[in-house]
C-alpha cells in the first residue's frame, strides 16, 4: 500500500447481478447499502453485469467496459455481491464475471454477500454458494449476509429488520476494511525469544 493509497477514499463497488429489467428486491438492497457506505466515506461504484456484453463475459471477447468493471473491483476495499436466487444459488451473470476475476483478484478485500428469494427457503445460499464464491477470490466476508425475501418488501421498500440486517453486515465491512488483515506475521527476533 502507497502513501497515494492511504490518500484517498476508500472505494465500494456493488455487482448488481439480477438479469432482469428494471429494479429488482437485490438491486434495492445493493443500492441501500452503497448509500450506507457512501454516508461513512466511501466513494461508491454500481456495476450492471446486464449491461455488459455478453461475449465479453462469456471470455469470447475482449471488451473495454468488461475490463473496467474487473479493474475497479480489483481496486476497492469493499465489494458487493447482490443476486437474486436461481436455483438454489447466484445467478449465472455473477458466476461468468467472477469467471474473469483473477484466483487473488478481493486478496485483502472485504465484501457482502446481499441475496433475494421468493421465501426463507433458499436462504442458506448464502453460506452454501454466495460467500465461497466470494471466499474464492480471496475475499473476507463479512459475518452477517444479507437474505430478503418478497414479503420482507413494501412498495419496493425493505422492512426494518431487513433494514437493520443490512445496516449490521455494512458496519461490519466498514470496520473490517479500516482494519485490514495482517497478511505477514511479525515473527520476534531471535533476543526475544530467549528472554
Amino acid at each position: 500500500m502507497s502513501l497515494d493509497d492511504l490518500s484517498r477514499p476508500p472505494l465500494a463497488v456493488g455487482l448488481a447481478g439480477s438479469p432482469g429489467p428494471g429494479p429488482s428486491r437485490s438491486h434495492v438492497l445493493l443500492d441501500r447499502a452503497l448509500e450506507r457506505l457512501d454516508r461513512a466515506g466511501f466513494v461508491t461504484r454500481r456495476i450492471e453485469l446486464s449491461r455488459l456484453p455478453a461475449d465479453a463475459l462469456l471470455g469470447r471477447a475482449r471488451d473495454a467496459a468488461v475490463d473496467a468493471a474487473i479493474a475497479q473491483v480489483s481496486q476497492a476495499h469493499v465489494v458487493l455481491a447482490a443476486t437474486p436466487v436461481y436455483r438454489a444459488s447466484y445467478s449465472g451473470l455473477l458466476k461468468v464475471f467472477f469467471d474473469l476475476l483473477p484466483t487473488d483478484a478481493l486478496e485483502g478485500r472485504v465484501a457482502i454477500p446481499i441475496a433475494t428469494g421468493g421465501s426463507l427457503a433458499h436462504q442458506l445460499m448464502l453460506d452454501h454458494a454466495l460467500r465461497p464464491l466470494l471466499a474464492s477470490v480471496g475475499a473476507r466476508v463479512v459475518s452477517t449476509g444479507v437474505y430478503g425475501t418478497q414479503t420482507q418488501f413494501t412498495d419496493g421498500r425493505p422492512d426494518p429488520a431487513l433494514e437493520l440486517r443490512l445496516a449490521r453486515a455494512v458496519d461490519e465491512a466498514v470496520a473490517l476494511a479500516q482494519f485490514p488483515a495482517v497478511s505477514d506475521p511479525i515473527t520476534p527476533h531471535a533476543s526475544e525469544v530467549t528472554r
